[in-house]
């Protein structure tokens, strides 16, 4: 009797049995795509969750997310707080004369003690451009890879850096830091030693990707591990943190390989030729297929640029790259040679503006001057907003006679990034329970976001994060939990400004776009003697008037109102400031910065 009760479908079983009857008897193409995806993903076993009463595990977003570049990502669970990634961003046109913008790590240097460890994913700027800067604050061990602790190296060396405690990894360790097991997985991407991580916390795993592509044919090193992130996956990821940079383009990024056949192809054609090739520095593995052709075609390899040295010399060291010895000449040397028997490796490929390539197509590099001999290629891809600054260099290296290959006639170069075929694969290969998006604009966010949710993800697992962020993960879901403080620092020399708290910043706006006033006046005994001088500089006159008479009248009658026997130099200044800005904005529909000088004497 039980067991006729046990398997005697009610009324209320019965529409819902016939229903996944009729579904499963349908054939499978018949379903849309996104009823197969949602399928798939409540039907698949769920990832294991954290313990009862396990405490929330935060991700706290300090740069990398609604931008590119800038990448730092901290995890804090209870005491503990691991930071992945410290990158940085070289500045814009609204950060005039800065060197570079990185976080801001108040958060982080007021939690310093939970502090356990930061962990690279790899090498590139964006990723570690702000180790340094870090360092000086926060006295924490730095893990990753052999490179992308040699290009680190560098940069402690560079800030006198001496007393950081360093711990070299390698793909498929892992590591214990507080209550965060990471584990580090082998990924493909522009530079060798790149890693993403199976990070296990009291709330199950979070899975960050890094930077990756899925490259099955490497020039060197080993393909992605899709095994291990097929086992993780199936084992259980709460969380999927995964980068966006390429979400927008369709299918598959070319392998390397790819760069490897049209290099040999434009050696072969150019043999008579002299050779300039600009690539990224850090891309180590593009570096060692342009000495091997060099080697093949029977040239030596001149390298120009601090950077290209800087990489060269680091990998080389670790065994990252293999050049032979008769290979390197100096590149100031390179005139004793023919130009069929030399090749120069240039970095510059972005058109910075004190790159060695740049100062090439300006006529300003010493070692190097661009003829009608020569063959450049441009071995790499504009960053969004290098545009301009590369077709500049491209337009002069061509008036200087040169033949110029870049990525639109040739395929040169291959990125680093997966698109969105890539992307799905790993998506399915993780299952996760939730999905946070990462490095990239917001629209890359947002593209990603919906890929997930076309493969099946709810709306409501996903959450594209801002800047400042502070997003909780725990037994019952994922949830934004308010904000930390966040923002950028502008690095200037040894100086670091605060971007929101900036009036440095302002002020070389308003110099860049209005230019400068400065106003000379004399006080003795509380009156003011002789005439005021006025200096200005990137001010556009109306040369059809002078200004100098009424300019000296405005300030005069300002100095005059003005009481200074009962008042004090500051408040005089900022009568003259007004007066002289309100007459200017009056007359030319101008703004420049005012600068009062009053010397007591």
């Amino acid at each position: 009797m039980e067991k006729e009760k046990q398997f005697k479908p009610t009324k209320a079983e019965t529409p819902q049995k016939r229903r996944r009857e009729r579904n499963a008897a349908a054939p499978k193409q018949q379903r849309s795509k996104r009823e197969q995806g949602v399928r798939e993903h409540t039907e698949r076993p769920r990832a294991k969750n954290g313990k009862r009463g396990a405490k929330p595990v935060k991700i706290i977003f300090l740069g990398g997310v609604g931008e590119i570049g800038k990448n730092m990502t901290a995890l804090e669970c209870g005491e503990d707080i691991i930071i992945i990634d410290a990158g940085a961003i070289f500045p814009t046109e609204e950060t005039p004369g800065f060197d570079l913008i990185v976080p801001d790590i108040t958060y982080l240097v007021e939690n310093a003690k939970k502090i356990r460890g930061l962990i690279l994913t790899h090498g590139h700027e964006d990723h570690i451009g702000g180790v340094p800067y870090l360092l000086k604050e926060l006295k924490v061990p730095v893990i990753g890879t052999k490179l992308t602790l040699a290009l680190v190296d560098n940069k402690l060396r560079e800030h006198r850096l001496n007393d950081v405690k360093e711990i070299t990894v390698t793909p498929g360790q892992t590591i214990q830091l507080g209550c965060f097991r990471v584990k580090c997985v082998n990924v493909n991407h522009s530079i060798a030693g790149s890693l993403a991580f199976a990070i296990t916390t009291p709330q199950g795993v979070i899975f960050h990707s890094g930077d990756y592509k899925i490259d099955l044919t490497p020039v060197a090193g080993e393909p992605i591990d899709l095994k291990t992130i097929s086992d993780t996956g199936s084992a259980g990821v709460r969380l999927y943190m995964g980068e966006s940079t390429n979400i927008e383009r369709a299918g598959f990024t070319m392998s390397e390989t790819v760069v490897g056949t049209t290099l040999d192809r434009l050696f072969a054609e150019n043999v008579r030729r002299r050779l300039i090739i600009a690539t990224f520095a850090s891309n180590v593995h593009r570096l060692q297929q342009i000495i091997g052709l060099a080697v093949k075609y029977k040239r030596k390899v001149a390298l120009s640029g601090r950077s290209m040295l800087n990489v060269v010399e680091a990998a080389e060291k670790i065994g990252e790259i293999t050049i032979p010895s008769d290979v390197l000449v100096d590149v100031t040397k390179i005139k004793n040679f023919r130009d069929s028997e030399i090749l120069i490796v240039s970095t510059g490929s972005q058109g910075e503006p004190m790159s060695a390539l740049t100062r090439m197509a300006n006529g300003d590099n010493a070692a190097v001057t661009v003829g009608n001999n020569d063959t450049v290629i441009i071995s790499a891809s504009p960053i969004p907003g290098n545009e301009k600054l590369i077709y500049r260099v491209i337009n002069n290296l061509y008036r200087k006679g040169a033949d110029v290959v870049y990525e639109s006639l040739e395929n040169i170069h291959v990125s680093g990034h997966a698109c969105r075929e890539e992307h799905k694969i790993m998506h399915n290969l993780l299952k996760p329970d939730y999905f946070i998006p990462v490095h990239g604009e917001f629209r890359h966010l947002k593209k990603h976001a919906q890929l997930a949710e076309e493969l099946g993800m709810e709306e409501h697992k996903i959450i594209i994060p801002d800047i400042g962020n502070c997003i909780e993960l725990t037994s019952k879901g994922l949830r934004l939990a308010g904000n930390v403080t966040s923002g950028s620092r502008l690095i200037d020399g040894e100086g670091i400004e605060d971007e929101k708290a900036s009036v440095v910043i302002d002020d070389r706006r308003q110099l860049s776009e209005e230019g400068l006033f400065i106003v000379s006046v004399a006080v003795s005994h509380g009156e003011v003697i002789g005439e005021p001088a006025i200096n200005s500089r990137g001010f556009v006159f109306d040369f059809h008037r002078d200004y100098t008479r009424e300019i000296r009248d405005v300030i005069n009658r300002a100095i005059e109102s003005y009481d200074l026997s009962r008042g004090t130099v500051d408040e005089l200044k900022k009568v003259i400031k007004r007066a002289l800005r309100n007459y200017l904005l009056k007359k030319t529909k101008q703004s420049p910065m005012v600068v009062p000088v009053v010397v007591e004497l």
